[in-house]
């Protein structure tokens, strides 16, 4: 019987124990929030905002007051977050959300209590006409021009990237090679060329849209084969 009621009373104890850790965990606040839940946010007065985007990237817009620090530069960015309160609420974005998603998570397994990602990121943002710092002097090409460079007598692939884009650099070798056999490539960096992403509703990179006798025929998001692509084009 004894032995019965000890072991009642460690199970009691460890089912205890979850529960404090689980009521622990549940402090930290965290979540993807919509860009006018983000905008609302930010304007409050202690909050930090976190652009985890390249200098580059950066430079080319940000929003006010907002600290940048590389996700895709672990080193940069552990650095840089050392400056930041652990006890205040961080607001992250990128461009389309996927980075500031991950650097989101580190943030809480860190040891942040109140993070929250833009979702869309500064894409969505742009798009939604609010205001950002920075902005260089990137010419941005018209819809009207973007249609001239499409060869109205064949089949074109337009690949729409960024050069901090690890996926893009990761297609980068397949659209060399796709020209090399001949096949016509268009290459538009959709990370400064945001009016014309805006225009053809490109939120996220790589994409790729084929074009045939000026008409758009198939559209793919993300890494690809080869093969796939060579498809589309047939």
């Amino acid at each position: 019987m004894k032995m019965g009621l000890n072991i009642k009373i460690k199970f009691i104890l460890v089912l205890l124990q979850a529960a404090f850790l689980l009521s622990c965990n549940s402090n930290a606040q965290t979540g993807n929030i919509s860009i006018d839940v983000f905008e609302k946010g930010i304007k409050e007065n202690d909050v930090q905002l976190l652009d985890v985007r390249t200098a580059g990237e950066y430079t080319d817009g940000h929003l006010a007051q907002s600290l940048q620090a590389d996700w895709n530069n672990k080193a940069e960015f552990v650095d840089r977050v050392k400056a930041l309160d652990k006890n205040i609420p961080v607001y992250t974005y990128c461009l389309s959300g996927g980075r500031s998603n991950a650097a989101m998570e580190w943030l809480k397994a860190n040891g942040f209590k109140t993070v929250y990602n833009m979702k869309g990121g500064i894409n969505a943002w742009k798009q939604a006409s609010k205001p950002v710092e920075g902005k260089s002097n990137v010419a941005q090409i018209t819809l009207q021009e973007y249609q001239n460079l499409l060869p109205l007598n064949k089949t074109v692939l337009v690949d729409f990237g960024a050069e901090w884009c690890p996926p893009c650099k990761k297609m980068k070798p397949i659209m060399d090679s796709l020209k090399k056999q001949n096949y016509t490539v268009i290459n538009i960096d959709g990370g400064t060329q945001t009016d014309l992403c805006k225009e053809l509703h490109i939120d996220a990179f790589p994409v790729f849209v084929v074009y045939k006798d000026g008409k758009e025929i198939a559209r793919k998001q993300g890494v690809q084969e080869m093969a796939v692509l060579k498809a589309l084009m047939q």
